[in-house]
């Protein structure tokens, strides 16, 4: 129950950031029409998986800045939950990203991620609670068309026991619009 609060307020506060964000920029003197909040691309990563006795779901959504036509800045907020048989996880944070397009076509990117980890499993037939936070650095590479970039990236703070991903090596398809 106090996990339930935890992210309850986790969510409150990226809510209130969100919100404080173009109030702030308005005190700063950039209007919520100006150019700045023209040129902010939204997009991110959803998921969905069912399988025997399993589920999971992911929700990142992310918004980007071009800050050149080759350099884009931006920053995201993520969401799993995965349940196989009795075993549960959820993850929850926020990243910063840079994406840069050296020539048409390809994207390098550069994505740290920061997830508060909260996993309930049984092991040798003892039940493990583990509660930590978990770095992600990826690194990226990807064919880019227009809105949608396909590619592979590496995260270079892999670890074995802790990751939620089985390999540090993840293939990735991101669309902003």
């Amino acid at each position: 129950m106090a996990h339930c609060r935890k992210t309850r307020r986790f969510f409150f506060i990226i809510a209130f950031i969100l919100a404080a964000v173009p109030l702030y920029l308005n005190a700063q003197g950039i209007p919520s029409g100006s150019p700045f909040w023209s040129k902010v691309r939204y997009g991110g990563a959803i998921g969905l998986g069912f399988g025997n006795n399993s589920f999971n779901f992911i929700a990142s959504p992310a918004a980007i800045y071009p800050v050149n036509p080759n350099v884009a800045l931006g920053t995201n907020v993520s969401f799993s939950y995965a349940r196989f048989g009795e075993d549960r996880f959820t993850a929850y944070g926020a990243g910063a990203l840079a994406y840069f397009t050296p020539v048409r076509g390809l994207q390098l990117s550069s994505e740290f991620e920061q997830l508060r980890v909260h996993r309930k499993y049984q092991f040798n037939a003892v039940p493990v609670e583990d509660d930590y936070w978990l770095p992600m650095l990826f690194l990226g590479i990807g064919y880019n068309s227009g809105p949608v970039t396909f590619g592979i990236r590496y995260d270079v703070l892999y670890d074995e026991d802790k990751s939620i991903y089985a390999d540090p090596w993840i293939p990735f398809i991101r669309v902003f619009f």
